[in-house]
Parts: structure tokens; C-alpha cells; sequence
């Protein structure tokens, strides 16, 4: 059978109707009417109504147009995850403008770059965010500073002018270049995306969801307005509960959370965090993971131990508004792989060779997306576009294009599409889309550096890490330190290599070009760092230093040891704390990472140690002294 076949099998039930003269606006205006009074959105212990939300976002939209904010205008919002967000978000699009997110925890460098790439005429930030923000030519909008002024625009809906094709988002991902690039998502395909969710799996009354996505992934997009357009609460996870696993796990009971959506790499993190997440979380019905893919292992743990609770591997892109095809794993049903499923309603999935031809049932071909979930291309770069966007060569209706993705797979016997990998440097790291050569590029500005390979390595199951090997230029070799604080300057935390290996020369194919597979096997050694060895000179240090070096893959941890400059990123500070929290019934908060070597953290725990000591029950402190005195056992036990 040959691929074309499955599509006119599918083709029937895959057409969905669904309002395409409305854009998110008009219909969030018209939920606010159905229900005024419910709660929209929670953040800590403040909540807004519709009503509120709406009246709040309609005076923010008449003040952006003051400064011409309208359709096909791109505006820039730099706020943290908040309520104030949510207004920011909505009067950008009420307004008619397409939202540019800017996290402010990226470099200077890289924000100034999207700036200048975007040239948004407004800015959306908040007051303590302006000093930082590099600015030139545009207008500042603060939230909070400017109330006063916002406080005094109209409270009527405004009439946006948006329309399906509408630019709705310009969400900037890693580019192979050396520069990010900008998606520009529409409102058509937003929308068709939320209308395949609420047909395939409804919202109950008393439903609540919540957001925990940067607004740079468009998964954020779904997180926000799937239950904002459907009268359901969203609850907004603050960045400081994201990163402490029982906190986050914690907050979900309280809130009621009844949907999440989670990259696979943080959801084996909570299952290991806690053996009863089904007891601990009984709204929680429906599990949806994306961003990377999903083991058999680790689904078929979820379903013995959830075999109640809904799974869901979704597969997509910014260039396709999200997601284009889903699978619901199901209890009983044993896999040699998790499939990404079938498309969502209204997209088109074709697996083509090299000349354009659909390969037969099980064979690897590249996998291409039409429909209306496609983006309008990249923010000014017409080659890369006409490059991925192509014309459709089995449709011949006017502008009908594919979306060429990159990935390979094939189709199963019975109509589902198994992911075979990339034919391209890109990864996902912890769910997150990272053009190795973008990290490469980058190294290369280092006046040390000759050149830099980067590679992802699979350090365990569900732990992807980047690995950049190094050839130096000059007598003076630099550091992982030297290299680290380097890239600081220009990429985001989730790009930044978790080891750096330095080489005299890349090994070479018998053609003469880099043999990027056969640079060494990352060894499990302490990197080159700035600081000498110095062996933990304390129980509680002996015990941290296991934690770390288990967790990092390394064979020693000094005490003058930074945690990332031995490779440790966000999610193995969460995993750190579980096994600390669990060892020694202590709770350090993740900032406590951020700047602390092995010791300082070390002594910031004894510090706790001794404020608690009077309240802590003897059971309790004599546990804590038993577990370090068998962490200073087990290590003479090792060395001997």
C-alpha cells in the first residue's frame, strides 16, 4: 500500500469546519460575553475575571494604537510569566498587532539582535526590565509605570482588523546561520489548532489548566488561549515552582490542575520525584507531551502507574503553529517505539524522497506538512522561506505550499508515523529546538578558538546533552570557564554546551570533511576548570558531591566546583534537590545554584541545618547524621 492511499483513508475524517473569519480576539470578546464573572487567570495568590482581563486589555490596546500598532505591525513584549502578561498578550492582538516574545533572561546580545531583526516600533515591557533592554528607535510602553496614562484609554472592544491571515506571533528559534530566525504564526493556524483540541478532547466544566511555556515556544500559544477561549481557568506556574519538582508537583494539587503540558525529559523527572504522582495529583487527567520524543520505557511506566489518566505524544513546529499530529498511548498496547500518530484535523502529512515521490508503506522518507497550520514563512528571509515553504505538488489550488520539516519517518502498518531522526544538525534539547551550528558559529567568535564541532549526546535515557569539542588557535588554551562565560554573552542557557572537550585537530572522512561521529566519546572526567581539585572536606559536602557526581556523569566534584560549569543545566538542578531533599530532608531553593560552588552550597545547607535544628524532631536529625555518615562510608568503601 502505497502512503498516498493512507492519505485518502484518512482524508475524510481528518476536514474539520471551523470559524475562519475569526481570529483570537474576536473570540476571546466573545467568551467574555458567555462568562463575565468566571475566572480567567490565577498567579500566585491574584486572579482576574473576564470581565477584568478584558476591560484591562482593551485600555492597553487603545494605548498601543496611539502609537500605530494595526494589523501586520510587530510589537515586542518583555515581561515575566504574570497576569500581567496575559493583558500584555491580549491587547497586542486586540490592538491588531502581532506579539514579538523577548525573554528577559536571554543575553543582551541576542535580544538586540531580535530587536533590530523584528524592527518592532513598540516595545511592551515593565519598568524593571527598561535599563537592560537594548532599545534604539523604539517606542517603550511599561505596563506599570505607564498606568496611569493606560488607565485613562477607552474600555471598549476595539476593532482589531485581524483576520485569519493575520500575522498573530513572530516567535524567534535557533538558526543554522549563527542568528535566530523569526516564525511568523498566524491566526488561522492558531486556531485551527485550538479547534482539532477542543473537538478531540473537550473541556469539562470545572476544568483547570496550566501555563508553564516561555512565551519563545509556540507551545505557550496553546497553553494560554486553549482554555482562555473556552471559559476555563488558567493558573500560571511561577518560574521559581518550575524549577523545585516536589514545589511544582505541589502547586498542581493545590490549583487543581487538570491538564499540563510537559516536555518528556521534566515528566520522567516528576515520575522520579514522586512514585504516587496519580495520589498526589487526582485532578490530573490528561498528561500532553511534546518537544521531544517519547521512550516506550517511560510511556509504559506512566500507564502502569496512571493507567487512568489520559497520555498524549504530540509532534509540530512553530512552522506548523504547534502541533500537526497526535497519539494517545494506551495501557496494554506494547511498542517497539511511540509513534507521533496521525495529523490533526485539516493538515496535510506527505513522505517524500528525495525527487518529491511518496515512499512506500515502512520506507524512511522526509516527512512535509500542508494545511492550515503552516506559518507565512520566516521574518525577512525570503530564500530560507521559499527554501521550506515549497509549492504543494498534489494540490493544485493557488498558494498551497508544504512545509518541509527536516525529519524522517515512516508510516506503520496501520496508518501511524513513526519519527526516524533528522537529516540535518538540529536537535531538541529538554524540548527545545537548537541548531547545532548556531553554537558553532558562536564558539568561532572566540579569539581563542580555531574551530567547534558541537554534538548531542544522550548522556541517560531522556537526558540529551550538548558536547562542543574544540580546536584552539593560539598558545593560550582556553577553559571550559573561558568558554562558558563567552557563549553566556550571546545564547540562552538551554544552548549552552554541558562539556567542552579541546582537541588538537577534528578527525577527518576519507573525502576530508569533518567526521563529526567520530570525535571521541565524551569521557566521564572533571572538566579543565579554573579552579585545582579540592577533595569535600565535610560529611555534608561528601554526600552533595555524590549527588553531583551521579547526577553530572563525572568521576570527581571539587569543592570550588561551579554546578553548570560542570555541565549541569535546569532540569538536573530539579533532580539535585529531589535526591537532596530525599537523602537529607533538606530543601534548597534552585537559586541557591545559580552562583554557588559545591562548598558555599554546602555551607548554605548547614546554615539551614542549624536554624531548623530546634524545631526538627530528634527521629529526623538523626536520620540526616545517619545518611552522611553512611555517604562517608560508602566513599571509603570505594576508595579502598
Amino acid at each position: 500500500m502505497q502512503v498516498e492511499n493512507l492519505e485518502h483513508v484518512y482524508e475524510r475524517v481528518l476536514k474539520k469546519d471551523y470559524p475562519q473569519s475569526d481570529g483570537i480576539p474576536q473570540r476571546f470578546e466573545a467568551q467574555v460575553e458567555r462568562t463575565p464573572d468566571a475566572v480567567a487567570v490565577v498567579c500566585n495568590d491574584k486572579h482576574l475575571i473576564y470581565r477584568e482581563l478584558n476591560r484591562r486589555a482593551n485600555q492597553v490596546a487603545s494605548y498601543l494604537r496611539a502609537f500605530g500598532v494595526a494589523p501586520e505591525v510587530l510589537v515586542g513584549i518583555c515581561v515575566e510569566r504574570s497576569l500581567e502578561m496575559v493583558v500584555g498578550l491580549l491587547a497586542i492582538l486586540k490592538a491588531g498587532g502581532a506579539f514579538v516574545p523577548l525573554d528577559p533572561t536571554y543575553p543582551r546580545e541576542r535580544l538586540a539582535f531580535m530587536l533590530q531583526d523584528s524592527q518592532v516600533p513598540v516595545l511592551l515591557t515593565e519598568k524593571r526590565f527598561v535599563e537592560d533592554l537594548p532599545k534604539p528607535g523604539v517606542r517603550v510602553v511599561q505596563l506599570d509605570a505607564d498606568a496611569k496614562a493606560i488607565g485613562q484609554q477607552s474600555e471598549d472592544d476595539p476593532i482589531s482588523g485581524v483576520q485569519a491571515e493575520s500575522p498573530a506571533y513572530v516567535i524567534y528559534t535557533s538558526g543554522s546561520t549563527g542568528a535566530p530566525k523569526g516564525v511568523i504564526g498566524l491566526h488561522r493556524g492558531a486556531v485551527n489548532r485550538l479547534n482539532w483540541m477542543w473537538d478531540t478532547y473537550p473541556f469539562a466544566a470545572g476544568e483547570v489548566c496550566c501555563q508553564k511555556t516561555s512565551l519563545n515556544f509556540v507551545d505557550s500559544v496553546g497553553e494560554i488561549f486553549g482554555p482562555l477561549l473556552q471559559g476555563i481557568q488558567m493558573v500560571i506556574i511561577p518560574d521559581e515552582v518550575l524549577k523545585d519538582p516536589q514545589h511544582l508537583i505541589q502547586s498542581l494539587a493545590t490549583e487543581h490542575v487538570t491538564r499540563i503540558v510537559v516536555v518528556p525529559s521534566l515528566l520522567r523527572l516528576l515520575m522520579h520525584t514522586s512514585a504516587d504522582l496519580q495520589n498526589r495529583l487526582p485532578n490530573l487527567k490528561m498528561w500532553i507531551t511534546s518537544g521531544e520524543a517519547l521512550s516506550p520505557e517511560l510511556t509504559q511506566r506512566f500507564l502502569e502507574k496512571m493507567p487512568h489518566i489520559i497520555l498524549l505524544n504530540l509532534y509540530g513546529s512553530s512552522e506548523v503553529s504547534g502541533d500537526s499530529t497526535w497519539y494517545e498511548a494506551r495501557k496494554g498496547k506494547t511498542l517497539p517505539c511511540v509513534p507521533i500518530g496521525r495529523r490533526i484535523a485539516n493538515t496535510q502529512i506527505y513522505l517524500l524522497d528525495r525527487d518529491l515521490q511518496p515512499v512506500p508503506l515502512g520506507s524512511r522518507g522526509e516527512l512535509y506538512i500542508g494545511g492550515d497550520g503552516l506559518a507565512r514563512g520566516y521574518l525577512n528571509r525570503p530564500e530560507l522561506t521559499a527554501e521550506k515553504f515549497i509549492p504543494n505538488p498534489f494540490n493544485d489550488a493557488p498558494g498551497t505550499r508544504l512545509y518541509r520539516t527536516g525529519d524522517l519517518a515512516r508510516y506503520l502498518p496501520d496508518g501511524q508515523i513513526e519519527f526516524l531522526g533528522r537529516i540535518d544538525h538540529q536537535v531538541k534539547i529538554r524540548g527545545l529546538r537548537v541548531e547545532l551550528e548556531e553554537i558553532e558559529v558562536a564558539l568561532g567568535q572566540h579569539p581563542a578558538v580555531e574551530e567547534a564541532i558541537v554534538l548531542a549526546k544522550e548522556h541517560t535515557p531522556g537526558d540529551t546533552r550538548l558536547v562542543a569539542y574544540v580546536v584552539p588557535n593560539s598558545a593560550k588554551t582556553p577553559t571550559t570557564h573561558d568558554l562558558r562565560v563567552f557563549l553566556r554573552e550571546k545564547l540562552p542557557e538551554f544552548m549552552l554546551p554541558s562539556a567542552f572537550r579541546l582537541l588538537d585537530s577534528f578527525p577527518l572522512t576519507p573525502n576530508g570533511k569533518v567526521d563529526r561521529y567520530g570525535l571521541a566519546v565524551l569521557e566521564k572526567t572533571r572538566p579543565e576548570l579554573n579552579e585545582a581539585f579540592v577533595a569535600p572536606r565535610t560529611p555534608l559536602e561528601s554526600v552533595i558531591a555524590e549527588i553531583w557526581q551521579d547526577v553530572l556523569g563525572v568521576d570527581q566534584v571539587s569543592v570550588y566546583d561551579n554546578f553548570f560549569d560542570l555541565g549541569g543545566h535546569s532540569l538536573l538542578v530539579m533532580l539535585v534537590i529531589a535526591r537532596l531533599k530525599k537523602k537529607v530532608e533538606l530543601r534548597i531553593h534552585p537559586n541557591e545554584f545559580m552562583f554557588q560552588t559545591l562548598g558555599q552550597l554546602a555551607a548554605a545547607c548547614e546554615e539551614q541545618m542549624r536554624l531548623l535544628e530546634p524545631l526538627v524532631p530528634m527521629s529526623v536529625t538523626q536520620k540526616i547524621f545517619q545518611a552522611l555518615q553512611r555517604a562517608i562510608s560508602h566513599r571509603r568503601d570505594a576508595h579502598t
